[in-house]
C-alpha cells in the first residue's frame, strides 16, 4: 500500500485519471445511472413572513414597513396608484415618459449629480411605469437609507422635465419603438392588445407608438406629473433591516410635508375590454419576416378574483419549460424553440396570451397547437404526476421572489395597490397546494374557452395564409405597412384627395 501511495503522489494529473481508471473498475461499474425521469417534487415547507404595519400620514401617504432582519439592507419603493391606463389615447406612453423623466433632473440636482449622489450611497435608483402604477425604487445598505429616501423623495417631488431631456428621450423612445416594430413578436403583442382590449385603455401600447410620442410636449409631462403624483394617490414601501418605528420616522422627514393638491384626486372610468360577437383572426403581412409570430390571446382575470389561485396553476400547467405548450410544440414537435402563456392580472380584467415563434410555414399549424393545448385542459383532470412539478414551480417563483428586500417590497407593494389582505403572503403556498385538478379543468373550460380566443399572426403571410383560412375563413390580412396600431381597427386610414 505505501509503494502505491508513493506512486499516486508521483504521478501527473492526467496520468492519475488513467491510474485510478484501470486500478479502480469496481468503483466506476457502481456509478449512478441517469434516472429517466425525475424525482418528484417533495412537499413544500412552512414559511412565515414578517407581517407588514402601516400608518398614513397626515396628507395621506400611506407608509408600508416590513421589517427583516439579517441583512443589513433596505428597499424603499413608492407607488403612484395609476399608470398607463390614464393615458390619453392620444398621448399613449405618457405615464412611462414621465416616470422615465424622473431621475433625470429635480430643482437641486442634475440627472449626473443624481446618479452620483446615489452612486457614492452604493445603492440603485430606478423609475417606471406600468399598468395601474408608477413607481421609484432605491436599494441600499440600511445604514445609507436617510440619505437615499432624501433623493427619492427629491425625484419624485421636485423633478424639472427640462426640455433637453425629453428630447433625448423621446428620441431614445422613438429609436426603441423602431427596433420592436421591425420584429414579429413585438407586434403580435402590440396587435393582441388591441384585439383583446380594442380602443380601452388596456389596449394602447404602454411605451407609446412613433405618432403619439412625437406629439407628448412638456406641458403634458407636467400636467400629469401635477394630477397623479401627489400623496393621497400612493403608497411608500420600505422593508428590510429597518424599524417600523423608523421607516414611519424617516416617511415623515421626507414626505411629510409633501402637500395635498385642493382638488379631489381625479375619478376616471376602468379600463373595459370591448367586447365582440366573435373573436378576431388577424394576419400582419411581413413578408421580410424570417419567423411568424403566433399568438392567441383573450380576457383573463383581474388581481382580486376569486379564481386567482386556479388561475395561475392552470397558466403554469400550460407554461414553463415543462409546461404543456412547450412540451407539444418545441419538444414533441420541434416547431419552436419555445412555447409560453401568462395570466396578467390588473387591476381590471387584465389578458391571457399564449405564444410561439416559428417557421413561416408552420404558423397555421402552431395557431391551432396554441387552442388545442388551452382547449384540452377544460377536457380532463391534469394527472397528479403532472400537476404536482407545475404547483412546486408557482410556489418555487414566489418564494424566490421574496428572498430579497427588494423582492418583498414588490410584492406587498403589489397587494397594497390591488387591495388584497397583506395575508395572502403567509397563506400563499398552502392557496396553491389547495388547487386540484378539478378546479384546473373548471377554470380552463370557463374562463379560457377557445371560443372567445383570438388569434394574431405575423410574418410572411403568402407562406401560412392558404393553410390558415381552411381553419378560419374569417382572418383579415394587414399589411405591415398599413398597420395602425392607434387604433383598434389596426388599419391606417386611406388618403382621399
Amino acid at each position: 500500500m505505501k509503494t502505491i501511495a508513493l506512486l499516486i503522489r508521483s504521478l501527473a494529473p492526467a496520468a492519475l485519471l488513467v491510474f485510478c481508471t484501470l486500478v479502480s473498475p469496481a468503483v466506476h461499474a457502481q456509478s449512478p445511472v441517469a434516472q429517466a425521469t425525475p424525482p418528484p417534487a417533495a412537499q413544500p415547507r412552512s414559511v412565515q413572513f414578517p407581517k407588514p404595519v402601516e400608518k398614513t400620514l397626515a396628507n395621506g401617504l400611506r407608509v408600508i414597513a416590513i421589517e427583516r432582519a439579517g441583512t443589513p439592507l433596505v428597499a424603499a419603493q413608492l407607488l403612484i396608484k395609476n399608470g398607463a391606463e390614464v393615458d390619453p389615447p392620444e398621448l399613449a406612453g405618457l405615464s412611462n415618459m414621465t416616470a422615465d423623466l424622473l431621475t433625470k433632473g429635480t430643482e437641486k440636482r442634475s440627472a449626473t449629480q443624481i446618479a452620483e449622489a446615489i452612486e457614492a450611497l452604493g445603492g440603485a435608483l430606478d423609475s417606471s411605469a406600468r399598468w395601474d402604477a408608477s413607481r421609484v425604487g432605491v436599494n441600499v445598505m440600511s445604514s445609507k437609507i436617510g440619505p437615499a429616501l432624501e433623493i427619492l423623495a427629491d425625484v419624485v417631488r421636485r423633478p424639472t422635465f427640462k426640455d433637453d431631456e425629453i428630447e433625448r428621450l423621446r428620441q431614445q423612445t422613438l429609436d426603441d419603438l423602431t427596433v420592436e416594430l421591425g420584429e414579429p413578436g413585438s407586434i403580435a403583442r402590440y396587435v393582441a392588445a388591441r384585439v383583446v382590449f380594442g380602443d380601452a385603455p388596456y389596449g394602447q401600447p404602454l411605451n407609446g407608438t412613433p405618432q403619439s410620442i412625437a406629439r407628448i410636449d412638456r406641458n403634458d409631462v407636467v400636467k400629469y406629473h401635477g394630477r397623479f403624483y401627489r400623496p393621497d394617490n400612493a403608497i411608500l414601501v420600505l422593508g428590510g433591516d429597518i424599524s417600523a418605528a423608523n421607516a414611519f420616522k424617516l416617511a415623515q422627514q421626507y414626505f411629510g410635508d409633501w402637500k395635498k393638491p385642493a382638488e379631489a384626486i381625479p375619478t376616471l372610468t376602468a379600463p373595459k375590454a370591448e367586447k365582440s360577437d366573435e373573436p378576431r383572426v388577424v394576419v400582419i403581412d411581413k413578408p421580410d419576416a424570417g419567423q411568424a409570430a403566433v399568438l392567441v390571446a383573450r380576457t383573463g382575470i383581474n388581481r382580486k378574483d376569486a379564481d386567482y389561485f386556479r388561475g395561475i396553476v392552470t397558466n403554469s400547467v400550460l407554461s414553463g419549460y415543462s409546461g404543456r405548450l412547450n412540451q407539444e410544440i418545441r419538444i414533441k414537435r420541434g416547431l419552436s424553440y419555445g412555447a409560453v402563456s401568462s395570466l396578467e392580472t390588473r387591476r381590471d380584467v387584465g389578458p391571457f396570451i399564449a405564444w410561439a415563434q416559428t417557421k413561416n410555414q408552420s404558423a397555421a399549424q402552431v395557431a391551432s397547437l396554441l387552442l388545442g393545448e388551452v382547449s384540452r385542459l377544460a377536457t380532463a383532470p391534469v394527472p397528479d404526476v403532472e400537476l404536482t412539478p407545475r404547483k412546486a414551480v408557482v410556489i418555487g417563483n414566489f418564494a424566490r421572489n421574496l428572498e430579497t428586500a427588494a423582492g418583498l417590497v414588490a410584492q406587498v407593494g403589489s397587494l397594497a395597490l390591488y387591495g388584497v389582505s397583506f395575508d395572502e403572503i403567509n397563506r400563499y403556498i398552502g392557496n396553491v397546494q389547495t388547487v386540484t385538478a378539478a378546479d384546473v379543468q373548471r377554470f380552463a373550460g370557463s374562463r379560457l374557452g377557445a371560443s372567445a380566443t383570438n388569434i394574431v399572426v405575423v410574418g410572411n403571410a403568402q407562406e401560412f395564409l392558404p393553410e390558415l383560412r381552411k381553419q378560419y375563413p374569417q382572418v383579415e390580412v394587414i399589411p405591415v405597412a398599413e398597420l395602425d396600431l392607434n387604433s383598434a381597427l389596426l388599419r391606417k386610414k386611406q388618403q382621399t384627395n
